[in-house]
């Protein structure tokens, strides 16, 4: 009896949280943390942890669909799983294969345009894993609808290291003026994985660190940070769902100090500015109508953002 009505709170409490989104990041990355607990707690192998998990990265993927988010990133294995036993190593590497071909060769990722890219070190993998990579890439290369990037022996550390390192080459060598160093030239030396920005970091299994995971996209872009207890394999739709809600509340009270910013400036400028009076009522009428009056009238400029 208890089951019936407990899926039945989680199906009216999805519908919700689905009523009170206005709107979805553009890319989302999750640190897919966890399996291995789950197996223990059900008394299986790693390796079963981490198959169970692979079906929730499918459920994900569906969702991604439904809601219109145009990219994923996957943190699937980092450089400091290299340190696992050899037989865990193995198995998983076997199952990382199998997913990948799994994925290039679906129905789905092909009618749904999903374009599969691998982020990392991707020559230090087995060479199976690598034919692997290589095959998902090369049969998904053509499509831009929806963007897969698969985080494998992944170190954000390691990224920015070597993008400093061919830089510093660069500038040695006499092919790249230090001056002209910029934010452009460092993404040209990253490696070639999200096409944008990261909006959200989801991270499952009750760690609340983002663990060397693209921070030069995510932490430049001021990304929103969800972290939830479940392990990996129990994420559930509505653990997404809530994850998206602490996105648009970030960027709502991110929106709200820009204005407050950009008010006061204009306020500091009005005496300079005959017509700076019009733009400053156009920015107080995007702040929320309930704000008290003293407060909207007193905003300071070096208020600190949320």
């Amino acid at each position: 009896m208890l089951s019936p009505l407990r899926s039945l709170a989680t199906d009216a409490y999805e519908r919700l949280l689905r009523w009170e989104l206005s709107g979805t990041p553009t890319h989302v990355a999750v640190i897919q943390d966890g399996n291995r607990r789950y197996a223990r707690k059900q008394g299986d192998d790693a390796s079963d942890g981490h198959r169970a998990g692979a079906q929730t990265t499918e459920d994900v993927l569906n969702w991604c669909d439904e809601l219109g988010i145009e990219e994923l990133t996957l943190y699937t294995f980092s450089t400091e799983n290299f340190d696992r036993p050899p037989e865990q190593l193995e198995d998983l590497f076997d199952l990382i294969e199998q997913k990948l071909r799994e994925f290039a060769d679906t129905d789905r990722v092909h009618e749904s345009g999903v374009r599969i890219r691998a982020v990392g070190e991707i020559d230090r993998l087995p060479e199976r894993v690598q034919d692997a990579v290589a095959y998902a890439e090369g049969r998904t290369s053509q499509y831009d609808q929806f963007t897969l990037n698969i985080a494998l022996a992944y170190g954000g550390r390691a990224e920015l290291l070597g993008a400093a390192c061919d830089i510093a080459e660069r500038v040695d060598t006499g092919d790249l003026d230090a001056d002209a160093v910029d934010v452009d030239t460092v993404e040209k030396c990253l490696y070639e994985g999200p096409t944008r920005d990261v909006d959200l970091i989801i991270r499952t299994g009750g760690d609340e660190r983002t663990s060397n995971f693209l921070p030069w996209h995510a932490n430049g872009n001021e990304a929103a940070v969800y972290f939830c207890a479940p392990y990996w394999p129990e994420f559930r739709k509505i653990d997404f769902l809530r994850a998206i809600r602490t996105y648009e509340s970030r960027e709502e009270s991110w929106r709200e100090t820009k204005t407050r910013r950009a008010l006061a400036l204009v306020r500091a400028l009005e005496n300079d500015r005959a017509d700076v009076g019009a733009v400053r009522e156009r920015l107080a009428e995007r702040l929320p109508s309930d704000e008290p009056g003293p407060l909207r009238e007193e905003t300071e400029f070096d208020q600190p953002a949320d």
